[in-house]
């Protein structure tokens, strides 16, 4: 900021008035940075009035020394684009060091959460942490600076809720975080976030605080099923945080890398195949090394790696990883009956068909989709999608009665078992709309398309990738009928 901008914004943010030879002095110290002036005006704030602005330059001076070590330690921590570092630094380090004296749980909140996406942390991934703390330690006493002095020894043990928001305020108190619209979700900037985790690693706690981060996500953050995808959704940004947060104990690294293992399945339901491949590279890494390749959370991770192989269209290297997999789970769990041997057996199919490869496919297809029947029942939905993967094979070489068949089979069974409006029924109706047109059933087609396209809109969103397929899909239909500039304006959305 320029001078001026620099007063207005200190003036907006301290409680009284102040003479503005001491604004000016503290704004050039602050080196007209807007973080650290909003720092530095909220622990004023906070502690006034045995706080004042004269009294806050000494305590910049006297911090110098220590802001300039944090900084230089582990300098490959800090991003290029840092700006203004002591005057942020300086702050930082006045706010957290009173904070730690006089309430630790809140020292303690702040470095959990500096591990976490910088945006839309949710306070229910955090509470744990408070539990934790007051099973360790008694909170302090609220409001240490206020002149209720004498119930700082106050326990939070029994009122471990009033403790957190205790913590929040705090933390808020000295804009260190921010609180959301809808005060469930916290913010913190992302200088704040880098600063708390070098001060962590030069005190020996990073560590510490990474496997309590870790641990708080692997807990929360669901499989990748459907009905869990609002919960994964709101909590992925952390996941692919954690990315860059590899622990190094063996317990927090398993589920680091059991959480990476859920992250990527996410990503493959929205066809974010950068991060799914990512993740399930990690995941795959360090499970092979803790577990061993013939274990059980391994093998998933390396079916979710061939998974994202084959998304990226490399076929070669998926069939090899998912051949492994199915071997080594025919040996595991007793030949070709067991559920996640047929999972690996059904996905080493799809790559055969997505090669052309379609007598191999179509024989894997068959004893996956009878033995499904035979150990499930017909409505299970795993025997559907096998049922689903044997008409598409059959869909891909021209034999459109016989795909029809087995679509219409899975659509009505999935409307009954799964509803009408769940993925994998849309996704079947899509089919069948598919294998109409390519019998020249253009109407029955377009009836089906608009169908799952409205209702794909309504449960994925406009963007996602099925949704897109979808409008494809019809723009398609409408091309075939002549309807030119209704498939333009379609097509046009989509590309």
């Amino acid at each position: 900021m320029n001078e001026a901008e620099a007063l207005d914004l200190l003036q907006k943010k301290l409680s009284t008035p102040v003479e503005r030879e001491n604004m000016v002095q503290l704004a050039e110290a602050l080196e007209f940075m807007p973080l650290a002036i909003v720092h530095a005006a909220g622990y004023i704030t906070y502690r006034s009035p045995r706080c004042s602005v004269s009294q806050y330059l000494e305590k910049l001076q006297k911090s110098d020394r220590e802001a300039v070590r944090l900084l230089n330690h582990e300098a490959g921590l800090l991003y290029r684009d840092w700006e203004a570092k002591n005057s942020i630094l300086l702050t930082w380090q006045i706010s957290f060091d009173h904070i730690q004296g006089v309430r630790p749980s809140a020292a303690g909140l702040l470095s959990l959460m500096s591990f976490f996406d910088r945006q839309g942390i949710q306070e229910s991934v955090l509470q744990v942490q408070q539990a934790q703390e007051t099973n360790e330690t008694s909170c302090p006493g609220r409001n240490k600076d206020s002149s209720n002095e004498e119930d700082s020894d106050s326990s939070c043990e029994s009122d471990t809720d009033q403790c957190f928001e205790d913590d929040i305020t705090t933390l808020c108190n000295y804009s260190l975080i921010s609180v959301g619209g809808n005060n469930a979700v916290l913010t913190m900037h992302r200088l704040v976030q880098l600063t708390v985790r070098v001060w962590l690693k030069t005190h020996g706690q990073l560590e510490h605080w990474k496997g309590r981060f870790i641990n708080n996500l692997h807990r929360d953050f669901p499989t990748g099923e459907y009905e869990n995808w609002a919960r994964c959704r709101s909590l992925f940004p952390h996941v692919r945080s954690a990315v860059s947060h590899r622990p190094k104990s063996q317990d927090s690294l398993r589920k680091w890398a059991a959480l990476l293992y859920r992250g990527a399945w996410y990503a493959q339901e929205c066809g974010n195949i950068p991060d799914l491949r990512e993740m399930a590279s990690e995941s795959r890494k360090h499970m092979v090394k803790l577990l061993g390749t013939e274990d059980e959370e391994a093998l998933a991770s390396t079916a979710m790696l061939a998974e994202a192989y084959s998304l990226e269209g490399q076929w070669e290297e998926a069939e090899k990883l998912e051949l492994e997999v199915m071997k080594t789970r025919k040996a595991k769990l007793g030949g070709s009956s067991h559920a996640d041997t047929l999972k690996s057996m059904a996905n080493l199919a799809v790559t055969y068909r997505s090669q052309g490869r379609w007598e191999e496919a179509e024989q894997l297809q068959v004893q996956v989709m009878e033995t499904h029947k035979t150990k499930l029942g017909d409505g299970h939905p795993d025997t559907l999608a096998s049922i689903a993967n044997l008409a598409s094979t059959y869909w891909n070489q021209g034999r459109w009665e016989e795909a029809e068949q087995l679509e219409l089979q899975v659509m009505e069974t999935s409307k009954t078992k799964l509803g009408e409006d769940h993925p994998s029924t849309l996704t079947s109706i899509a089919n069948l709309a598919s294998t109409y047109g390519k019998q020249g059933r253009l109407e029955e087609a377009e009836l089906l398309q608009v169908q799952v396209m409205e209702k794909i809109k309504t449960k994925l969103g406009e963007d996602h990738p099925d949704t897109l397929t979808s409008i494809a899909n019809l723009a398609s239909t409408y091309g075939k009928q002549g309807r030119w500039e209704e498939a333009e304006q379609l097509e046009v959305q989509v590309m």
